[in-house]
């Protein structure tokens, strides 16, 4: 199969194609180049030969090609010109041969049936598509017919036809009951693959009136479904047993026909007590081993991927205690055509000569036939150039004329090939696609490739030269490839200069020059050495560089092959490393990397830390590495080490360290062996077979641990069985259809022997079934097809090699995959507790019908309705998931007064089962939120009216509004409450018989049969009457009021002084006494048991007017403002009343005060209201 390269799409096709090329003349991928040269045109995308469509859906058939120039396409239909501008429901894309077939606005696809193929055309030749056959799926209704009850006696066989329509594509058959759950199969009742249900012997348990039929069309996502089918098994006693016979197919013998590369289905049920279990063989040869498979229970063969070597005859065999029956069936594989040799793009120059190959087999051996341009070769237009020999075209001296797109059509009564294979015939002039000038740069004694990537047709000579007048060069110093590269082996400094490329044919002739610059290497002139320091001291390691001139080196240091630690300690300098104050954990190896744009070098030094020795004449250092190893007593599973120990340099040497390699399965890696302690110099080591052993000792003392040893010889233990089987086996299905084995594969030196492989064995568990075996090389998963969905298997993974077997090994339970769970919980229950919480109850569903894990239940609920309001809003889903085998669950936060859905699902590892049928609860009536405006408009003398808006949240049937009022004169004190009952139709009220010039407080909620919400207040102000205000400015004006006025207010400065005096002490003063005698009705002192009491409180919820209040200009309360009062009670308030009796003084936004600490006022500053107000 031809790869996509990474270049533009419009010049993909042309580097498939020169990619296939069989001639001499090959064309780089250098895009500009890909852009100039003419090709024809090729197929890149087309539909499927059978192409069956949906008829709801528009019809796409697919055809794209690539060309230079880029081609034109047409169609035919039904072997005739497809003429698409005469047909207002076909398009064809832009650019592109793809038609589109508009089924969605009126076509239908019936009409548009027929076989279609593509031809795409250029100037250079013409390509074709396959004949693509277009068919509309199918999905017939069952034909009506009468079905008679079956009523057959216990113990004999039964045959329930399905008998499905015919559609296009064929249906899937499955049985199911009224409850949409599968009927369960076993070796007894069992599907075939007509979609029969076959009874080998039928039980009373067999009786039910809903055996049903569904064949599932998948093209259109149709069920269709046949009238239920009713058994009913009368029971004789005693049931007497019968050998097998065989139900299908009938007779001793049959035959078969199946395709090349096809999946083989053979099948044979039988009847009998007890049920017979069937076994399949092939006469005269095995079944072919990681190809076949047993199905339905067994009744079914199949064998995947057939070939004609699986032709032959197959026997099944039906077996039970009283004897067996068998039936034969002979199978011959047929082959459609397949590729020998399918024939490949020819890239000629004028003048050269070339073939094309099409070489096909099957079965009958097919036909090959040529076309040339879409035309059969036998009526195109001549070109002598060109001359057919049955599967081949041969080409001599070609031309540019010559160029054409070739089919090679391969068929036989099973199907055709077809292939398009263009000649492209070029005649250009040399390009060399290298840069002008580029530019080299290699270090000395290493090779040196300069390119010269050229094309031209006929193919160029390439010669280089040294300088542009040099001489060609030749000889064993230089390296000439067939691509245009000169390569010098060895580059010396003498080889820089200037290098020249010439190509040339006879249509012309090209050169290009580039630059070869020769480097010195970097050297590490001085490297770091090996130290030894005392802890808390100082160490340096130099890395001095010698380097080209023209290379800037960059010099990095590592700690034990990795960064340095982020540690201000380690000075880094132009050439040196400091570590200050060293510890312990700076012991380790430092290297120094030289890194330059062409090469790299390195050198490493190992720094040892010791503690500061007691005298300054000791020196302590890690021990010498021991030498001297030799291998005695060498047994199968055994050996002898001795070693002689190294200098232990001051410190007594602990424990030696033996490691060993393995040269077979490892070499080059060491693995830890053993230890043992300082004082023993030999040891015996245990050995594992077919191990090439090779052993290192390492000594170790307080300072650290010596270089190792030198290898010790090479000891080959002999092979053996395995001593061991792999570890972590698991049975996991990915698919429901499939389990998935893995294992953790064993090591090199485990596997004892060469011809590591593992037998893997599985069976399905509680099920009298044999184990099935496979034997596969060494990899570490193995997956087994067909299995039921998520059954327990018995799995066990067996090592062995070319010399025998590891012991039995454990069995581990697995399952196999896992699919949707088939059905819905049943029997759900909705409890509903209060208003906003409900309790729903479901049954379990079968174990067997989960499929998987069980992992919980899924409720969807959501709101389908408010009851107090016709209006539907965005219904949005609510989903609680109850973890494990829970059956019922709570549903919180829900709203009064509303219709709710729910339906429950089951979950497993796949997903979701079906939902159960939707359950419609109710939620009973709450009490309702408070209204949602009330506004006071209109005063006059003994009047107000009030306009409200009814709750935003009803929660149920609004039964009426309450209204509580009472009045507030100037010393804050509240009169009688009056409460009046409004029915809940009303939106305004005018309140009659009220005192002029009087404030109200207005207390307002809706109720509901369960009770009465949250309330909003707002207050309002009768106007005064204008006589007695000008009666009142006349008194006002009088000298002796005056003074009465100025004596008034100098005995209410004393009382002020003597209550701030009292209130500082801690008593309580008239003003508080008589707001607890006229206390807002709505706030009630906390009882004792509450743990308060009910003594006067300054927090502003229990306040009967508040100051700060602000109130919108529509004198609208809303809920958050309900609270506040309408005007403020502090000085300077500029209050007054307009000629209608609105109010329209200012709002301050301060809190109120307690009233005791002044007198305040809401109205205007009148002389009367200034006499009022000391009253």
């Amino acid at each position: 199969m031809m790869k996509k390269r990474s270049i533009p799409a419009s010049k993909a096709s042309l580097v498939l194609f020169l990619c296939q090329m069989i001639s001499a003349l090959d064309v780089p991928l250098d895009s500009k180049l890909l852009e100039e040269l003419l090709q024809p045109p090729t197929i890149t995308r087309q539909s499927p030969k059978d192409y069956i469509v949906d008829p709801r859906e528009n019809i796409v058939i697919q055809c794209e090609a690539k060309g230079k120039p880029p081609p034109s396409f047409s169609w035919t239909r039904n072997g005739t010109h497809f003429d698409i501008d005469k047909d207002a429901q076909v398009t064809m894309k832009p650019n592109s041969g793809t038609l589109v077939i508009n089924i969605m606005n009126g076509g239908k696809a019936e009409a548009y049936e027929g076989i279609y193929q593509c031809t795409a055309r250029n100037e250079r030749g013409a390509a074709i598509s396959n004949n693509i056959v277009v068919r509309p799926s199918r999905s017939p209704l069952w034909t009506k017919e009468r079905l008679e009850p079956n009523q057959v006696r216990e113990g004999d066989s039964l045959v329930l036809h399905c008998r499905p329509p015919v559609g296009l594509p064929p249906p899937i058959i499955f049985w199911m009951d009224n409850a949409f759950q599968r009927l369960p199969q076993s070796e007894r009742v069992s599907q075939g693959l007509n979609g029969d249900l076959y009874f080998s012997n039928v039980q009373p348990e067999d009786t039910r009136e809903d055996y049903i039929c569904y064949a599932r069309f998948n093209h259109t996502q149709t069920i269709q479904q046949k009238q239920p089918i009713s058994v009913k098994v009368f029971s004789t006693k005693p049931v007497t047993q019968r050998q097998p016979v065989l139900l299908t197919p009938t007779g001793s013998t049959s035959t078969k026909v199946e395709l090349r590369g096809n999946v083989l289905l053979l099948e044979c049920i039988a009847a009998g007590i007890p049920t017979p279990v069937i076994r399949w063989i092939k006469e005269g040869g095995e079944l072919p081993a990681n190809r076949t498979f047993f199905e339905n229970f067994k009744k079914t063969l199949k064998i995947i991927d057939v070939s004609e070597a699986d032709s032959g005859n197959y026997k099944c065999i039906a077996r039970n205690t009283l004897g067996s029956a068998h039936h034969v069936i002979s199978v011959t594989v047929k082959a459609a055509p397949y590729w020998i040799t399918a024939p490949r793009n020819l890239v000629l120059s004028p003048g050269e000569d070339g073939t094309l190959i099409c070489r096909a087999n099957g079965n009958p051996k097919p036909n090959i036939n040529w076309l040339a341009n879409g035309v059969p070769i036998a009526i195109a237009p001549e070109d002598p150039s060109r001359r057919v020999d049955g599967d081949t075209i041969i080409f001599s001296h070609v031309q540019e004329r010559s160029s054409s797109v070739y089919q090679c059509n391969a068929s036989n009564e099973y199907g055709y090939l077809l292939a398009n294979a263009f000649v492209n015939v070029l005649a250009e002039p040399p390009r060399i696609l290298t840069p002008a000038n580029k530019l080299y740069q290699v270090i000395a004694d290493s090779p040196a490739l300069l390119d010269c990537a050229y094309f031209g047709s006929p193919k160029p000579e390439i010669e280089w030269f040294k300088g542009v007048k040099g001489s060609t060069l030749h000889g064993n110093e230089y390296v000439f490839h067939d691509n245009g590269t000169l390569e010098i082996p060895v580059a010396q400094k003498d080889s820089t200069g200037t290098y020249t490329c010439v190509a040339r044919n006879e249509l012309g002739k090209i050169q290009n020059e580039v630059q070869l610059e020769v480097k010195d290497p970097t050297v590490i002139i001085k490297q770091p050495e090996y130290k030894v320091i005392q802890r808390y001291g100082q160490v340096s390691f130099e890395c001095i560089i010698k380097h080209d001139s023209t290379l800037l080196p960059a010099v990095i240091w590592l700690k034990d092959h990795d960064e340095l630690p982020d540690d201000e300690r380690f000075l880094v300098g132009k050439d040196n490393l400091t570590i200050m104050n060293v510890t312990d954990k700076d012991d380790g190896t430092y290297t120094c990397i030289v890194n330059t744009t062409l090469d790299s070098v390195s050198a490493s030094a190992v720094l040892t830390v010791v503690a500061a020795p007691p005298t300054p004449a000791i020196i302590y250092a890690r021990p010498n590495p021991p030498f001297d190893l030799e291998l005695t007593g060498q047994l199968e599973r055994s050996i002898e080490l001795s070693w002689i120990p190294g200098d232990e340099n001051n410190s007594p040497i602990t424990n030696f360290v033996i490691e060993y390699e393995d040269g077979l399965h490892e070499p080059g890696v060491w693995h830890y062996q053993t230890e043992v302690p300082g004082t023993q110099t030999t040891v015996q080591l245990k050995l594992s077979p077919y191990v090439n052993y090779s052993f290192r000792v390492i000594a170790v003392n307080e300072i650290g641990r010596s270089q190792p040893s030198e290898p010790s010889e090479q000891y080959l233990t002999k092979s053996a069985n395995p001593d061991e089987n792999p570890s972590n086996v698991q049975g996991i299905g990915s698919e429901p259809d499939n389990l998935v084995i893995t294992w953790k594969s064993l090591k090199g030196f485990q596997s004892n022997g060469p011809g590591l492989q593992y037998k893997v064995s599985w069976r399905q568990k509680d099920v009298d079934d044999e184990w099935t075996s496979v034997i596969v090389a060494n990899v570490s998963k193995y997956i087994v097809s067909g299995t039921p969905t998520f059954v327990p298997y018995e799995i066990k993974v067996q090592a062995l090699n070319d010399l025998g077997y590891a012991p039995e090994p454990s069995e581990v339970i697995g399952h196999s995959g896992e699919d949707l769970p088939m059905v819905a919980p049943g029997n759900v229950q909705v409890h509903v507790i209060n208003s906003t919480l409900a309790k729903v109850h479901w049954d379990p569903v079968p174990v067997k019908t989960v499929r998987g894990h069980l992992q919980g239940y899924k409720v969807y609920y959501w709101k389908i309705q408010s009851l107090s309001r016709r209006s539907r809003r965005h219904v949005e889903k609510k989903i609680l998931t109850f973890r494990g085998n829970k059956t019922f669950g709570m549903l919180p936060g829900l709203e009064p007064y509303s219709s709710y859905k729910l339906n429950v699902r089951v979950v497993n590892g796949k997903g979701e089962g079906p939902a159960s049928p939707d359950k419609v609860f109710k939620t009973p009536e709450g009490v309702p939120s408070s209204p949602s405006f009330l506004k006071i408009t209109n005063p006059t003398l003994d009047s107000l009216t009030l306009e409200w808006g009814s709750p935003t949240h009803p929660n149920g049937v609004l039964t009426s509004y309450i209204l509580k009022f009472q009045p507030i004169n100037n010393t804050h004190e509240l009169g009688p409450l009056v409460e009046i009952r409004i029915p809940a139709n009303e939106s305004s009220l005018i309140l009659k018989n009220l005192n002029y010039s009087t404030r109200y407080k207005f207390y307002f909620n809706a109720q509901t049969s369960v009770g009465s919400g949250s309330q909003i207040t707002e207050e309002a102000v009768t106007i005064m009457d204008e006589a007695m205000a000008s009666r009142q400015v006349d008194i006002a004006t009088q000298g002796w009021f005056i003074g009465l006025m100025c004596a008034v207010a100098l005995l209410i400065l004393i009382l002020l002084i003597v209550c701030f005096i009292r209130r500082n002490k801690g008593g309580k003063y008239p003003v508080k006494e008589k707001e607890d005698a006229h206390a807002d009705p709505e706030i009630q002192p906390m009882k004792e048991d509450d743990g308060t009491f009910g003594e006067y409180s300054d927090a502003e919820d229990h306040k009967p007017l508040k100051k700060g209040s602000r109130t919108p200009s529509d004198r609208t309360v809303k809920k958050e403002d309900s609270d506040d009062s309408l005007v403020d009670y502090g000085e300077g308030v500029n209050g007054q009343f307009n000629e209608d009796g609105s109010f329209i003084g200012q709002y301050s936004g301060k809190k109120e005060k307690e009233p005791a600490e002044g007198n305040e006022s809401s109205e205007a500053p009148s002389p009367v209201n200034a006499m009022n107000s000391f009253v």
